[in-house]
């Protein structure tokens, strides 16, 4: 697996004046800054700016640059005058740099030229085998007339496999990346070499029956995507069955007794891809993500009002970043949910399920197929990339179906807005996991996480680690025939075939093939759909009926993609099943016994009442005469 290094940075700069006050006019400033990333993840910078005074009515004094970094080491500066101590202090976004320069630039066309170095490890971080570097974009870009920038790096590391944003192959050379000021825009730098980051998930379950009746529960899996691949090390203990929504998502039944409580402890890697895979939709699918839902009003007159105006999926993710702002206070405070229409009345409280929902909602309205994610980010820094859903710290985000490319596409527009406009629309990154999908219910089902009671509600119950390996992705399944042995002719026959996954990966695209000699039709094939690890699929297979006077033993001939299966059917008239004969012999001889006990009863009970009529006759006195 190749190394994987990707690249974002914030830097914010300030123009520090004496005597009055600084116009950007005044100015023009012209900017090289390089960034050198080293094997043992330090990162050196070299800020160059040449200032050329356009007024003979103001000078430059001093210079103050604001950065997103607070460990700054080996910091240096000078100007064309000598050694300048720059004044570090520390902020509550990073740090504030502070250079007074040894002569003031005098008169209009005199240029001062001054740099600025310094190491930090809080650019480049070595997180397993990926290396990550936050570059983001420039603040006040238009007070610039030009800000180029370098990025060195270790050329071992090969061509990258994106660039954010995409500058092409012509400014590409081994170990360099150079991008200029339109390049830029506002979007921050990200670069990535490597092909897929694993990791490594602990995952648990609290379930509770609290009824005096027996239940069955589902739990959500986090499932394989067109993002990411799923191995399942172990669930412990095993579901009854697992299976698949509409959505995707995997559902795992448990069932529990009255007043029962199990913990489901579950191990899984995920091995997370930047680009994804197709996935097609049909027109009832696509309908069905442009429906409202409850936090998604499709229909409501400001959303309608707003996606009147955005017709593309990067107009309304700009829409979203650029409106909302994002309120670090509500993940303490744990607030309710305030879904898209509220949203819009309260942009300054949002968090991560707020511009999730807002972009849903635009979305459907402007008739772009649309849902939610639910998942984990991986990230170091809550500041710039924060979580926000309560329970484990999760995270939440949209995805977009591209009908040209024909597929889902995740966006994230929350940490848009947190880093200062790096690009996560056009490429997302490989630290976004799902576990959830939510696109046909906008609160179901819930997240690993979500799966808390009363006595536990503290646990840490989402653990993610990185992995450096990932199995080779096999197919495993085992396939069973549900069958009648004995059948009777002239009429239809049907079974049940059962596929089973034994495997650790999803099983998709198997194909049965089933053959007879006497059953029509004597070939069927059989598409058996998605099946999650520890889950099963039945498929009911069915046969036209054969003539009256069948009278054989067929055999059905069972083939998945490995093995083959047999079972045999025998098909015969009732008169030619010896157990049916003996049961109708028995049957009949029965109801002749009965028969005859009942008229032998009968014959008694009239010969006793005869018998009695003769008595009381006997017993009568002869008629007088008169």
């Amino acid at each position: 697996m190749k190394r994987l290094l990707s690249f974002f940075l914030v830097l914010f700069l300030f123009l520090s004046l004496v005597k009055t006050t600084f116009a950007a006019d005044n100015f023009s400033t012209n900017y090289n800054v390089n960034y050198t990333v080293s094997s043992n993840a330090n990162t050196h910078v070299d800020i160059n700016v040449v200032m050329t005074n356009l007024s003979d009515q103001y000078y430059a004094a001093s210079y103050k640059i604001l950065l997103g970094f607070t460990n700054i080491k080996n910091a240096r500066a000078s100007d064309s005058n000598g050694q300048i101590i720059p004044r570090v202090e520390q902020t509550g976004k990073g740090s504030s740099i502070e250079l007074a320069f040894n002569k003031p630039t005098l008169g209009i066309g005199n240029k001062s030229t001054f740099t600025f170095s310094f190491d930090t490890g809080e650019v480049a971080q070595n997180i397993g085998d990926i290396w990550e570097i936050n570059i983001p974009g420039i603040a006040a870009q238009n007070d610039f007339s030009q800000f180029n920038v370098n990025v060195f790096y270790p050329s071992y590391l090969g061509q990258p496999s994106f660039i954010k944003p995409d500058v092409g192959k012509a400014y590409l050379q081994p170990g360099k990346l150079s991008f200029s000021k339109d390049q830029l825009g506002s979007s921050g730098i990200s670069i990535s070499f490597g092909n897929y980051q694993v990791y490594k998930l602990g995952l648990v379950y609290h379930l509770e029956n609290t009824n005096l009746f027996p239940i069955t529960t589902d739990i959500a899996l986090p499932p394989s995507t067109n993002y990411q691949d799923i191995e399942v090390e172990d669930i412990n203990p095993k579901p009854i069955n697992i299976t698949t929504d509409n959505d995707g998502n995997w559902l795992a039944r448990y069932y529990l007794n009255p007043s029962q409580k199990i913990d489901v402890n579950v191990t899984e890697k995920a091995k997370v891809f930047y680009s994804p895979k197709e996935e097609v939709l049909d027109k009832n699918q696509i309908n069905e993500y442009l429906k409202p839902k409850p936090y998604w009003e499709v229909n409501n007159s400001e959303i309608q009002k707003e996606a009147k105006y955005l017709k593309t999926p990067s107009e309304i993710y700009n829409y979203v970043v650029g409106k909302l702002n994002y309120d670090f206070l509500r993940v303490t405070q744990k607030d309710p949910r305030l879904g898209a229409a509220k949203t819009l009345q309260n942009p300054d409280s949002a968090v991560c399920l707020e511009f999730t929902d807002l972009f849903v909602a635009l979305a459907r309205a402007a008739g772009i197929p649309a849902r939610e994610v639910d998942g984990y980010g991986y990230t170091k820094n809550s500041k710039e990339r924060p979580l926000s859903l309560v329970e484990d710290i999760l995270h939440a985000w949209p995805e977009y179906y591209d009908s040209a490319k024909r597929t889902w596409v995740m966006v994230d527009p929350t940490w848009g807005n947190t880093t200062g406009g790096v690009d996560y629309f056009n490429v997302l990154d490989f630290d976004h996991i799902a576990f959830v999908i939510k696109g046909y219910n906008s609160s179901y089902p819930v997240p690993a996480g979500g799966y808390k009671l009363a006595s536990n509600k503290n646990s840490k119950d989402v653990t993610v680690e990185l992995s450096g390996d990932f199995g080779l992705p096999q197919t495993k399944v085992e396939t069973e025939g549900i069958f009648p042995a004995n059948v009777f002719p002239g009429f239809p026959v049907s079974g049940t075939i059962r596929v089973k996954n034994t495997g650790k990966f999803v099983s998709t695209g198997q194909k049965i093939t089933l053959s007879t000699n006497i059953l029509k039709p004597g070939t069927q094939t059989l598409n058996v759909g998605t099946i999650p690890p520890f889950g099963y699929v039945d498929v009911p297979v069915n046969f036209d009926k054969t003539p009256i006077l069948t009278n054989a033993v067929d055999q059905i001939k069972i083939t998945d993609e490995k093995n083959t299966y047999i079972y045999s059917m025998k098909i015969s008239p009732f008169f030619f099943n010896k157990w049916i004969v003996l049961g109708v012999i028995s049957v009949v001889s029965f109801i002749i016994i009965i028969l005859i006990i009942a008229i032998g009863s009968r014959s008694l009970s009239l010969l006793k009442r005869k018998q009695r009529s003769d008595l009381r006759w006997e017993s009568q006195e002869p008629p007088q005469k008169s």
